[in-house]
C-alpha cells in the first residue's frame, strides 16, 4: 500500500515531514483518518491530538494541536497549527 505524505507545520517551523501509513485528524466536525490517495478536503481543527501511524497496525504516536487547519490535496495532508504541545 501506498504511504501518505504528511506535514506538520506552526508559524514558528514546519515540525515533522514524513511519510506515514494513516494520520487521524481532529477536524472541527469530527475526527477524520487520512490514508494515501484521499479524496482532496480542507477542514479546520479543534484543539485535540492528532495520531499518527507511521505503519499499518504499528502502535501510534499522539500530537496535541491547538487550532489550525487540515488540508488535504494530491501531494498528501499538511496540517496548519497555531500551536503544539
Amino acid at each position: 500500500m501506498a504511504n501518505l505524505h504528511f506535514e506538520l507545520v506552526t508559524p514558528e517551523k514546519l515540525v515533522r515531514s514524513d511519510d506515514v501509513f494513516m494520520v487521524v485528524v481532529p477536524g472541527t466536525e469530527g475526527d477524520f483518518g487520512v490514508l494515501a490517495n484521499h479524496a482532496p478536503v480542507m477542514s479546520t481543527i479543534r484543539d485535540a491530538d492528532l495520531v499518527i501511524y507511521a505503519t499499518e497496525g504499528g502502535v501510534p504516536e499522539t500530537i496535541s494541536v491547538q487550532g489550525g487547519f487540515a488540508e488535504v490535496n494530491d501531494k498528501g495532508l499538511t496540517v496548519l497549527a497555531e500551536a503544539i504541545s
